[in-house]
């Protein structure tokens, strides 16, 4: 995935990481994430992650939103960026086992 322009690109973004992906486990990212993030910043992206792999599993808003309680102008957003984003999410639910990797 080299030559990615991302609009986020800088210095210290990417400094942050190569800090995340110095992290060896899960508690790892918890002390990390826990002094980094504020908890409701940790759950809201916990919450997003959550929202694409309902989505990925063709659940309806309704059902995402019962579920994992996020607002259908959030879950809409996921969406948009499932179909139309630069597949960042897609990497990640692939990786994990939520979506098979394309051929």
């Amino acid at each position: 995935m080299t030559g990615f322009d991302s609009k986020i690109k800088s210095k210290q973004v990417d400094s942050l990481f190569e800090a995340i992906l110095q992290l060896k486990n899960i508690e790892e990212c918890y002390r990390f994430f826990e002094d980094i993030c504020t908890v409701k910043e940790i759950q809201s992206i916990a919450q997003r992650l959550e929202v694409a792999k309902l989505l990925t599993q063709n659940k309806t808003y309704n059902e995402i939103e019962k579920e994992t309680g996020a607002s259908t102008a959030t879950i809409s957003r996921i969406s948009r960026s499932l179909n139309y984003g630069v597949d960042g999410y897609k990497i990640v639910l692939e990786r994990l086992g939520y979506i098979e990797e394309d051929k």
